[in-house]
């Protein structure tokens, strides 16, 4: 069986959409040991975001993290995953995704060890940029 981690794109194409959400200050998991390593042990609020090359990740959720990211309540720590990219660890990710499907973007909110807010690919595609960070900073606020 071929790994998981074969890059569907160039690694060079891919570096300044990866560098959106990491230099806003999420830090990028690239394997399934440094998954289990913060979803599997944190009991603080943390925001997991499944980047892609996608047009919705692009035009929508990064744009979209990032706005919600400015606001006064937010997850004590931000996460990423690189789907098409580092597909092992985004496949561990996506593990914690309990009862949602594997979409891509998608972003899990989770609280004490448990997912408690979800944005899949239905909730991002086609929607403004700050009308999905309005649902992400009503999450925070609730759980933050």
């Amino acid at each position: 069986m071929a790994s998981l981690n074969v890059s569907m794109y160039d690694p060079g194409l891919v570096q300044p959409m990866r560098e959106e959400l990491t230099r806003i200050g999420f830090t990028e998991l690239r394997t399934p040991a440094e998954v289990d390593a913060v979803l599997g042990t944190s009991k603080d609020t943390t925001l997991v975001v499944v980047n892609s090359v996608c047009g919705c990740a692009a035009r929508n959720a990064r744009p979209a993290a990032t706005l919600a990211i400015q606001h006064a309540r937010r997850p004590h720590t931000l996460l990423t995953v690189f789907a098409g990219q580092d597909g092992e660890a985004t496949a561990r990710a996506r593990s914690y995704f309990t009862g949602y499907p594997p979409s891509s973007p998608q972003m899990g909110l989770f609280k004490d060890g448990k997912l408690v807010f979800m944005l899949e690919r239905k909730n991002i595609e086609g929607r403004p940029a700050r009308d999905i960070a309005t649902d992400l900073t009503a999450a925070f606020d609730r759980y933050c």
